[in-house]
């Protein structure tokens, strides 16, 4: 499984709201020049974020974007299954009830059913707040003597 450009610039779109979260609405172009995206990209991404809720939007010359709840609130696993889609391995994970045909006597089922519930331990356990406090521990190690 990869996780394409969508996924990984809306994990960092999400992630750069909430550093510079001071109440203000932030431009898009602002934000493209701070994780180099595109602001043609950005805009389809963060279309995406805006009609989920994840994050609200003013027009206007005033206008722009912030985070619509707690950084604490979003996991990583949230905003790749908004953007990706399902995460899962094989396409007979997909459905509450698995209709493959072979799900009774496939040898390898177990294999993905532990690959997805690894994948999803790891994103649903990491949230935006996670990800703001490592990279501001990064950026305090990189100042120390």
């Amino acid at each position: 499984m990869k996780i394409s450009t969508k996924g990984r610039y809306a994990v960092r779109v999400m992630l750069d709201l909430a550093m510079n979260n001071t109440g203000e609405y932030i431009k898009v172009k602002e934000i493209a020049g701070r994780q180099d995206i595109s602001e043609k990209y950005l805009e389809q991404i963060i279309s995406v974020l805006n009609k989920a809720g994840y994050v609200k939007s003013v027009r206007g010359a005033q206008g722009g974007y912030k985070i619509a709840r707690d950084p604490a609130f979003y996991t990583v696993g949230m905003i790749l299954r908004l953007t990706e889609g399902s995460l899962n391995p094989v396409a007979c994970l997909d459905d509450e009830v698995n209709e493959c045909e072979r799900c009774d006597t496939c040898e390898t089922l177990g294999v993905w059913k532990e690959l997805a519930a690894a994948i999803n331990q790891v994103v649903d356990g990491v949230t935006i707040a996670d990800l703001l406090e490592r990279q501001q521990e990064r950026i305090a190690g990189s100042y120390s003597i």
